[in-house]
């Protein structure tokens, strides 16, 4: 019964994840540009080297920074799908390298279909290199877990240790 409530809470959780990346990805390229010149802006302003640089250095950096900005988000929401992805079928009785290569191939599957969703958005066009920023952030993701996985197992190996 837990655990179908466990399955049950981790589906919910990876279909509010994927309906956050497709609305992000719905964004037309203006949108989408401003939301992250926005953040950039807000970043940069903590630095007190990047304030008392002219404006024409400022937009130069500005405009480096929002790329790197942009893939980091990238990355770091599919560490979630990853997470998400490998929690979930971490509980079902599968050898766990079907479970990495089954969280693979469905977040990799999601990244490309994402990015063709992108291709029908005004401003917005395909990239392999973030289906493949993605596949990356997956793959941390199920790192994240197996690592979470052996040191719950370390945890409760020392404690039955203890009770023997």
């Amino acid at each position: 019964m837990k655990i179908n409530i466990l399955r049950i809470i981790l589906i919910i959780l990876l279909l509010c994840t994927f309906f956050v990346i497709f609305g992000f990805s719905s964004q037309d390229g203006e949108t989408s540009g401003g939301l992250s010149r926005n953040i950039t802006n807000k970043i940069l302003q903590f630095s007190n080297k990047y304030n008392a640089l002219e404006q024409e250095e400022k937009e130069q950096i500005a405009g480096k920074t929002e790329k790197i900005i942009r893939k980091v988000a990238h990355f770091s929401i599919y560490t979630v799908v990853g997470l998400l992805l490998m929690g979930l079928l971490s509980t079902y009785k599968i050898k766990e390298n079907w479970r990495m290569i089954l969280s693979i191939l469905l977040g990799m599957i999601y990244a490309a279909s994402d990015e063709i969703h992108q291709s029908f958005i005004p401003g917005r066009s395909p990239k392999i290199t973030d289906v493949c920023i993605d596949t990356l952030g997956v793959i941390l993701g199920i790192l994240l877990i197996l690592l979470g996985i052996k040191i719950y197992e370390q945890i409760l190996q020392k404690y039955y240790k203890k009770c023997q």
